[in-house]
């Protein structure tokens, strides 16, 4: 571990002493060179259905296209050439018996041209790319661009929206008064989330005065969700070690109980193992002067404290004991924590 790490800490503890205790969207690419291919390539290519409407300008039977429910949220481009043609948030029920889109990705990936068949006149629309028939357009849609494009099933393939990779974790943890554990950690880059309540105990649902009295074997805790991304579990550590004094057993300060125990509530072993590894090096380093105290404990229940308890520097900054007891561990967090701070 960086000895810039245990600089912060010995600084943030020094800094202690005298304080009373407590996602943008990709650019749309358009295909300029077209595709030109003979008859006889083209039934190559494509399968029967899909050649008789795509080369043929045939047209599938209302409400069997395979597409015509779908509502998912991605893209939908031309089953012969792979020309992305319309995006989900297009797509309307148009009760036609085809899928109905109000408008294209963009200009130039279909092309139009006057169909005199079946005793009428209607606007063919065709693949840009490819002059793949699609199906129609007409100008009785309900949305602000008055067009409805009548598209055939086949002539389309959908592909969903890539989901973005999950980097959420949980951590819990007890450092003496969640009121000013949750005020730090919702200053701190990479972090979602900070809930205060309770866990470790053996009552279920406790409020707080059950957990100040000391008997139900909870701690009052903070709930961190963050990105691992952006910060380590061991940077979550790093922070948790300085803000509080982890070698006073069941005590931070003036609060004294096993409700205030410095404690690590750990999901699964990878979070145990990282946090022994802390514990260890901190031990071997001598950061602090007397034996580090916290207890590793495995998770198993969190109980959300009561809705003012929540987010309570921020809503009472101006409140006494946030001015004096939460203030200047907040101000003196961010003066050593600056390179980790929320920007």
């Amino acid at each position: 571990m960086r000895r810039i790490v245990y600089i912060q800490i010995i600084a943030f503890i020094v800094l202690l002493i005298s304080a009373p205790a407590c996602s943008q969207e990709k650019p749309i690419t358009t295909m300029d060179s077209t595709i030109k291919k003979t008859d006889k390539e083209w039934k190559t290519l494509l399968n029967e259905e899909q050649y008789f409407i795509l080369r043929k300008k045939g047209t599938e039977a209302p409400y069997t296209g395979k597409l015509l429910m779908v509502k998912d949220k991605g893209s939908y481009q031309c089953s012969a050439c792979g020309n992305t043609l319309f995006t989900s948030e297009a797509k309307f029920d148009s009760h036609c018996g085809w899928p109905s889109f109000d408008k294209e990705i963009g200009e130039g990936k279909i092309i139009t041209e006057v169909d005199s068949s079946l005793g009428m006149v209607r606007t063919e629309i065709m693949c840009g790319r490819c002059d793949g028939h699609l199906g129609h357009v007409f100008n009785d849609g309900p949305t602000e661009t008055g067009l409805r494009y009548c598209v055939n099933s086949v002539s389309l393939e959908f592909v969903p929206e890539k989901k973005e990779e999950s980097h959420a974790d949980t951590i819990t943890l007890g450092a003496g008064c969640f009121w000013c554990v949750e005020a730090i950690f919702q200053r701190l880059k990479g972090v979602d989330s900070v809930s205060s309540g309770y866990t470790g105990g053996k009552n279920p649902n406790p409020n707080y005065k059950e957990v100040c009295d000391g008997t139900t074997g909870h701690a009052e805790v903070v709930q961190i969700i963050f990105d691992s991304h952006r910060i380590s579990l061991e940077e979550i550590l790093q922070v948790f070690f300085a803000v509080h004094d982890p070698t006073t057993l069941n005590r931070q300060g003036n609060d004294v109980g096993t409700q205030y125990r410095s404690a690590i509530f750990y999901n699964d072993n990878t979070q145990k193992v990282i946090a022994q590894k802390v514990i260890d090096e901190y031990t071997s380093e001598k950061v602090f002067d007397k034996p580090i105290v916290t207890t590793l404990e495995p998770f198993k229940e969190f109980y959300k404290a009561e809705d003012y308890h929540q987010n309570y520097f921020n809503e009472n900054t101006e409140q006494p004991y946030c001015r004096a007891i939460i203030m200047p561990k907040v101000r003196k967090f961010e003066k050593v924590f600056k390179d980790k701070l929320l920007k």
